[in-house]
């Protein structure tokens, strides 16, 4: 039977989960494979040295910016912590 009472460092635990959830999110995220050197979305060259820093882009910067700012998190959180009840 559940008291209500959440035992000690159960808090840091959902802090934790939550930020390796995130992380596992971004890591998702990131190309892998070889990059190109055109962009895949306006056709400009890639600029060497974004292709040297992400050798597996396959978008310029700007296209790349347009993508992220497209990207809605899906899912809800699953923990229930008060923080996300509040909002």
């Amino acid at each position: 039977m559940a008291d209500g009472w959440a035992h000690d460092g159960a808090v840091q635990e959902q802090i934790e989960d939550t930020v390796a959830d995130a992380v596992k999110i971004a890591r998702s995220r990131i190309a892998s494979g070889e990059g190109t050197r055109f962009c895949e979305d306006c056709g400009m060259e890639i600029p060497a040295a974004r292709r040297k820093a992400m050798p597996s882009s396959r978008t310029c910067v700007s296209c790349q910016d347009k993508r992220d700012a497209s990207i809605r998190p899906a899912g809800s959180n699953r923990r229930g912590s008060k923080d996300s009840q509040l909002r």
